[in-house]
């Protein structure tokens, strides 16, 4: 990543303060369930139902905080929510019991989709002429940080003691506060002029709407790298258990070199749309493969495997790159908080839903299931670039006053 570190100034502030945050979201991502099960001892039916609580509990943190970066100031805000975060995620310590638990998990999560609202606004404003491709890079940036987190939080796995466990979660907690610490680098931002009319105005638009739920489907994707594929190679197919690692190494190094690419070639939202697209029949052969790894050798299911994985991370690198085009491109530049909490809505839809839709159809149905899920990415792909003509009309058709104030 070294040539791909921007050059001194605002942007890379954030990518540091982005790296250090990652860093402490991939020691939970990988041993955070552990934790709670092997070290707390909570059944894993409480954990499974508080992540889901926390999850739906999150949607409205994103809309309400990213109007207040937008109207306040967002370094200031953003570096609240990394702060509650980190004081969250040091009580997951003291959640011994089932309440407790999901008392920090609410918190912690719903300081994290507050804090993606509300970092909008400093991307946007930092990001240059294409903030889009920036949003991009801290893609990448991501991957590098959560990869180095997993890493550490494999000593804490091994060793398996409840002081390993608890060494991780502040381990967590110091990784967010020392994100917050970084941001004081970082200069303010001057709340964007508002305008008259509604507050809540992106909940008024129908065409961004319909875009963050066609994102929201789309965004189940996430989901089956992280749950559907290690089931089904561990229950369907002859394939190694090794490869479960494999194929999320060979999906993170692919994000990694790729995913700022990817970003500079999409460059409007008609191709976004057009991305969207793309990614939906690249997750329909994706899925088509992986149904085919079940009943035949090992190497023929190891081989189809890594294969309809390259081809789920392509699709990956296209979903990603479209939804921070539009996302940003259809939003107006007052309001840019607010447009992303909302269009974060969809993504937290897809991690509270997406676990249990692929179980169902991929693991207890089967075979048919792939075809199924495979065939609702193509049609969501295939709608997207009609939503987002949709959009563009009303976005020119929407000429706010400048200098209006919000009522």
């Amino acid at each position: 990543m070294p040539h791909l570190m921007p050059n001194a100034g605002p942007q890379r502030v954030i990518a540091v303060s982005n790296f250090v945050y990652t860093v402490g979201s991939g020691l939970f991502l990988t041993a955070g369930v552990l934790y709670f099960t092997q070290a707390v001892h909570l059944p894993a039916g409480q954990v499974g139902l508080g992540l889901g609580i926390a999850g739906f509990v999150s949607l409205a943190a994103g809309i309400a905080v990213g109007h207040l970066a937008d109207t306040h100031g967002a370094r200031g805000v953003y570096a609240t929510t990394l702060v509650v975060q980190a004081l969250a995620t040091a009580g997951f310590v003291l959640a011994d019991s089932f309440w407790p638990f999901v008392l920090t998990v609410c918190t912690a999560t719903g300081a994290k989709a507050a804090g993606l609202a509300a970092r909008s606004p400093l991307i946007r404003h930092y990001g240059g002429d294409r903030p889009q491709e920036f949003r991009s890079y801290l893609r990448a940036v991501s991957n590098v940080g959560i990869s180095f987190g997993a890493l550490l939080a494999g000593w804490a796995v091994q060793v398996g003691t409840l002081t390993a466990y608890q060494l991780l979660v502040v381990g967590n907690a110091i990784a967010f506060a020392a994100s917050a610490a970084v941001l004081v680098l970082l200069p303010p931002v001057t709340p964007a002029p508002t305008v008259g009319g509604p507050r809540w105005i992106a909940l008024r638009d129908r065409p961004y709407l319909l875009i963050t739920a066609l994102d929201g489907i789309m965004a189940i994707q996430f989901k089956v790298l992280t749950v559907a594929i290690p089931l089904w190679l561990v229950t369907a197919t002859t394939a190694p258990r090794w490869l479960v690692s494999g194929t999320m190494l060979i999906n993170t190094v692919l994000v990694i070199a790729v995913q700022v690419r990817a970003g500079r070639s999409i460059d409007s939202p008609a191709a976004g749309g057009g991305a969207y697209r793309r990614s939906g029949l690249a997750f329909l052969v994706s899925c088509s493969l992986i149904s085919l790894s079940a009943g035949i050798p090992t190497w023929a299911a190891a081989t189809l495997l890594m294969t309809a994985v390259i081809i789920h991370t392509v699709g990956e690198l296209w979903h990603s790159a479209a939804g921070f085009e539009v996302s940003f491109a259809l939003a107006p530049q007052y309001a840019t908080g607010q447009y992303l909490g909302v269009f974060g809505l969809g993504a937290g839809l897809a991690e509270a839903l997406g676990p249990t839709l692929l179980i169902s159809l991929c693991i207890t149905w089967g075979r048919p299931g792939w075809y199924v899920v495979g065939a609702l990415f193509a049609l969501t792909g295939l709608a997207a670039p009609l939503a987002v003509r949709w959009a563009q009309r009303r976005q020119h058709a929407r000429q706010p006053p400048p200098e209006a104030a919000w009522v």
